[in-house]
């Protein structure tokens, strides 16, 4: 199931012949589980991770890189302030100690036919805007149809949705385009609901709003917190909204059990550690190894002001890809030979030597780190009769074996593996002269690696140089944040480095992923450009998978395909999350099974505080 934005989970429903009438035998639930049933009933009380009686109370003051440029929560273009998801929110919301199962949150119950071609929403009576104002079906289908209009993120996430109609009071239909996508109710409950009365009204100035533009206008929303205050790309406070209308409804008990939520941006990871050390925000998650070998010998981790802790927990519902993405809508990157030749000049094992102090693992997989990533060797059983599905759209590789990295660590192993990549860079029609490889008409091969992180600057410049010592070209460019976003919406670049996050249950945002339909569709996360008939089959293979045994088989599949195709540069990664705290907190004893849980259901600690002067203000 789909990971960006920030989403959670579904509703109500009814066939595409139903009327308001037939909902009334609609058999409503509270709750939907893409496998297996959900673990909490209905009238549960609360989740069992969190703490019933956490104080309310303090601040929390974190990070974010770059900067921002407005409020709107579903606008294209700009720089949208980290934190929203506090403000506004969604038809349903995911419990973390399950895989893929959505309880309700604005909408309090949902139906769906046994084909999964609608899904029908029935809103909580309690459910209020921050003025008041009760939530609507119809702000609920004004909000999709802004996020059709005006976002291609969600355009082409809720693509399958065929219309939309308010059946009833308090109720909203979707109907889909398609049967037996089981995911598809689960999609529509990620809707991020807006006021519909707020956004056609008129700002402080008498001057009409417009969801289509950016704005700095203070939001108004109907989650816990209100942005209260901001510095215009430096700072943005969130504050308890004392009023909230959900904050004893059953997936909210023990949570936002904070008064404040402050967050100050910064341009440099280096500056933002510095000012970590210094006590100007609380919450540091540690990205460079060499950093957490050798970085916090300071005094507030000495005498234990600061926590150093390491979390599971936050990887066990996700897999993982990170590497360099060539652009396949380039010329230069569509000969598959040039791209697998490029993953064998990077050479993971002398990084992880000298720059990791061996604290990763390279990513063999688009699933790593879960049950989803292809098993070794040939594909066999279902798998492999779905890959005969497509044995003419698909690299004959496939069937051979597994997809392995190159193996390199060593003077030896390199100049093998650059050997190798000459090579591949020879049969896709370069030739080595002088000290240049160039093409037919002598052209060099070059490109540019665009981030707006300069952490990975050593990474890419040793790929760089084991590139450019066979003749190639290869440089580095770091943006800012604004300008690197724009780059990439727009498909307006050479190379960037890159992750997907994976969930256990895949579906459409595979299509968004690697899907043909979302190759030219700007601001896509089809960053390598990937419009093939054979990936195509296999996502829409996962896409309407009866049960989980063929969703595995299917993704499994698909990995190895994508695995064939040589679309990125796998990178790296870890299994856990290296975290840095100033101890004010304290949390559940025990922490759901797929998340950290902070700030979520975390808690101000005025003991704590007070030992490493701590300001809840």
């Amino acid at each position: 199931m789909k990971t960006f934005a920030f989403t959670a989970a579904l509703l109500a429903a009814l066939s595409l012949s139903g009327t308001a009438t037939a909902q009334d035998d609609a058999n409503w639930v509270h709750a939907i589980a893409l496998n297996g049933t959900p673990k909490y009933e209905a009238g549960f009380e609360m989740f069992d991770y969190v703490n019933p009686d956490a104080p309310k109370g303090g601040t929390v003051r974190l990070p974010a890189l770059g900067g921002f440029d407005n409020f709107n929560p579903i606008l294209p273009q700009g720089q949208a302030a980290t934190g929203l998801g506090l403000v506004y929110e969604t038809l349903t919301t995911q419990s973390v100690d399950e895989n893929s199962v959505a309880y309700g949150l604005l909408a309090e119950a949902l139906s769906y036919p046994d084909d999964f071609s609608s899904v029908s929403f029935r809103l909580n009576p309690r459910a209020r805007w921050q003025d008041g104002e009760p939530v609507t079906a119809e702000d609920v289908l004004w909000s999709f149809e802004q996020v059709m209009e005006i976002s291609p993120i969600y355009s082409e996430y809720y693509a399958s949705v065929e219309d939309a109609e308010i059946t009833g009071e308090g109720e909203i239909t979707f109907y889909f385009s398609e049967t037996g996508n089981r995911e598809l109710p689960s999609i529509m409950g990620q809707l991020l609901v807006m006021p519909k009365h707020w956004w056609e009204g008129e700002n402080a100035e008498g001057e009409p709003r417009s969801i289509g533009a950016s704005t700095l206008e203070l939001p108004m929303g109907s989650g816990p917190y209100a942005l209260s205050s901001f510095d215009a790309g430096r700072t943005v406070t969130f504050t308890r909204d004392p009023d909230y209308w959900g904050a004893d409804e059953p997936v909210n008990v023990g949570t936002a059990n904070f008064d404040e939520y402050r967050i100050e941006y910064f341009r440099d990871t280096t500056v933002m550690f510095e000012a970590f050390k210094a006590d100007e925000f609380d919450w540091w998650t540690e990205n460079i190894a060499r950093r957490w070998a050798t970085g916090y010998d300071f005094p507030a981790v000495n005498d234990e002001r600061v926590v150093l802790e390491t979390f599971e927990n936050g990887y066990n519902a996700s897999g993982v890809m990170w590497g360099f993405v060539p652009n396949q809508r380039k010329e230069k990157f569509q000969d598959p030979r040039v791209r697998e030749a490029l993953n064998y000049a990077f050479d993971f094992q002398e990084l992880n030597r000298t720059l990791f102090y061996e604290q990763y693992q390279r990513i063999n997989s688009y699933f790593f780190g879960t049950d989803l990533a292809a098993p070794d060797g040939p594909p066999a059983g279902l798998e492999l009769e779905i890959l005969e599905e497509v044995r003419d759209l698909i690299p004959a590789s496939v069937f051979d074996a597994r997809f392995t990295n190159p193996i390199g660590g060593s003077e030896e192993a390199l100049r093998d593996n650059l050997r190798e990549a000459l090579r591949l860079f020879n049969e896709a029609g370069y030739t080595l002269e002088g000290t240049q490889l160039v093409d037919a008409n002598g052209n060099q091969f070059s490109f540019e690696i665009v981030s707006y992180d300069s952490t990975i600057e050593p990474v890419a410049l040793h790929w760089a140089e084991n590139l450019n010592a066979i003749g190639a070209n290869v440089t580095l460019r770091v943006v800012d944040t604004p300008q690197y976003t724009n780059l990439v919406r727009s498909f307006d670049y050479d190379v960037i480095y890159t992750r997907w996050a994976q969930s256990l249950s895949p579906g459409n945002e595979q299509r968004y992923f690697w899907g043909s339909s979302s190759a030219d569709e700007l601001g896509s996360r089809n960053y390598a450009g990937i419009s093939d008939p054979g990936v195509d089959a296999l996502i829409e293979r996962i896409v309407l998978a009866p049960d989980r045994d063929t969703l595995v088989a299917a993704t499994h599949a698909l990995d190895r395909v994508l695995l064939a195709m040589n679309n990125v540069v796998p990178s790296y990664t870890i299994t856990y999350a290296r975290t840095a705290r100033w101890d004010r907190f304290s949390h559940p004893e025990i922490l759901p099974e797929f998340s950290i849980g902070f700030p979520d259901v975390w808690w101000w600690d005025e003991d704590k505080a007070a030992l490493t002067g701590g300001n809840s203000q």
